[in-house]
């Protein structure tokens, strides 16, 4: 609706007046361009959020799959860490490399060891280790996202307040020029109105990515937590786990 109105505005603003975009944010006040220069700065952040995160997932996506492969065909440990390490991207490569650290810092070994060959610490140790590493993994996925959040709440009440500003000071010049035609009032309102477009400009996006990308942490998280699960019937299995 907003964007309508501003459209109309703009298009009524005739009388041989330069109405083009830039021109009327040019024409603005301080106060309303400082306003655009706030939410401009939350819409370019924004999206350089949005493309970070999602082809961050997409990889972390690609490369569990792909480390899921070689852990469900793999013995040896030392196998099993030098693929996990070729994809840093992979939260369930990193959750084993955490395991892998706790097991090899317990027990030492000359040869390139099985899990069956290693001196493994408590079952309790094993946990937390596995807990901390898919904490430490939940907060890699879910960093920058209370940007998007910010910036999908806050920019829409910004644009409204450039809005509510430049709408008193296009009154201020209506009485002083002491006319109401619509050649006189649309430029300074179409004006006004162009921070609220911005704050709903860079809003949007936001929204749709802070959504889009909570959800993903979601299903990455119960991927994880069932990998976890996993891991630890593995190393039971290999009777890693000391009774």
């Amino acid at each position: 609706m907003y964007f309508l109105l501003t459209i109309l505005l703009l298009q009524a603003a005739t009388n041989g007046s330069d109405t083009s975009v830039l021109t009327l944010i040019s024409r603005s006040g301080t106060v309303a361009k400082g306003v655009l220069i706030v939410l401009l700065f939350f819409s370019v952040v924004s999206w350089a959020i949005i493309a970070d995160k999602y082809f961050a997932f997409r990889r972390a996506k690609k490369q569990n799959g792909l480390f899921y492969r070689t852990f469900r065909k793999g013995t040896f440990l030392n196998d099993l860490a030098n693929a996990a390490m070729r994809l840093r991207s992979s939260p369930f490569a990193k959750m084993f490399l955490t395991v892998y650290e706790e097991i090899t810092s317990h027990g030492k070994s000359d040869t390139a060891p099985t899990i069956k060959s290693l001196s493994l610490p408590p079952h309790e140790r094993i946990l937390r280790a596995i807990g901390r590493a898919g904490l430490s993994e939940q907060q890699v996925l879910e960093k920058n996202l209370s940007f998007l959040a910010t910036t999908a709440s806050a920019t829409p009440f910004i644009g409204l307040f450039g809005t509510v500003w430049g709408i008193i000071n296009a009154f201020e010049s209506i009485g002083g020029a002491k006319s109401t035609d619509l050649s006189v009032v649309a430029p300074g309102i179409a004006e006004a109105l162009i921070a609220t477009a911005m704050g709903l400009a860079a809003a949007i996006p936001a929204v749709i990515g802070y959504n889009y990308f909570v959800h993903q942490v979601r299903n990455l998280s119960s991927e994880m937590e069932e990998f976890s699960m996993e891991l630890l019937t593995y190393v039971e299995q290999q009777q890693v786990i000391g009774k």
